[in-house]
């Protein structure tokens, strides 16, 4: 019997390069105007190159998007001048104006809708992000029961650890839950590793062989597809 249904959020929801776009435009307009060294050394262009420079330094904190937002402000700063202490204070708050705007996100069509229907149905739903997006920021706190992201758990998708955490939190079952992502490998190899049914949201219309439980190419498709997922179901038990 399917209990849970847990989705991704960016690109699955939504579309995430505009909003960090757009963030990053607001971090680094803010930049300008309270770290001045800063914005005369550094734009928004730049930051591609000062995160490869900080993953290169730092690996071991490559799940978290938060962690590497910090390191990549902190290090950018204490090279426009600022010393440890001053950077530190800065990039704290600066990653708080960027978590804000991070928020603010456009669902794609049907989205709402769907998982209201879905939340009337009795299903438990919850989110699996990668990402720092904020389920009751950007408005899913009524919708949804939960969510877990990387910078919780420690790891990112498709590492078992986010999805092993959720069954034991929820005292579920592998068979009992439908993962939802756009992504082949985090979201659908990372999911079916683990026995727990897969939907692929494959917005793009691509045509990439992905080995997911279903397929669907618009989100108002899925509560169809999880009504198809749940009669499969009753014939699978994990001993």
């Amino acid at each position: 019997m399917i209990k849970c249904i847990t989705f991704d959020l960016d690109d699955t929801l939504w579309a995430v390069d505009p909003v960090v776009d757009q963030a990053n435009h607001t971090l680094f307009e803010w930049l300008a105007n309270n770290a001045a060294p800063f914005g005369e050394l550094y734009r928004s262009s730049d930051w591609p190159e000062l995160r490869r420079t900080v993953m290169q330094a730092k690996p071991e904190i490559s799940h978290s998007v938060t962690l590497i937002r910090m390191e990549v402000m902190q290090h950018a700063l204490r090279k426009a001048g600022f010393d440890a202490d001053q950077a530190t204070v800065i990039a704290e708050k600066g990653f708080e104006i960027f978590h804000e705007a991070r928020q603010q996100v456009e669902f794609f069509e049907h989205a709402l809708g769907m998982l209201q229907q879905l939340k009337d149905q009795g299903y438990l739903l919850g989110a699996l992000s990668n990402g720092n997006a904020d389920i009751h920021k950007v408005g899913l706190g009524h919708l949804m029961d939960f969510g877990l992201n990387a910078d919780q758990v420690g790891e990112e998708k498709p590492h078992p650890l986010m999805f092993e955490q959720m069954l034991q939190q929820n005292n579920l079952r592998p068979e009992q839950v439908i993962h939802i992502g756009d992504n082949p490998v985090a979201d659908v190899q990372g999911a079916n590793d683990l026995g727990i049914w897969t939907i692929w949201v494959n917005l793009t219309g691509s045509d990439q062989p992905v080995e997911a439980s279903r397929t669907v190419q618009c989100l108002s498709q899925i509560p169809a597809v999880i009504e198809d997922i749940a009669g499969e179901a009753k014939e699978r038990f994990t001993l």
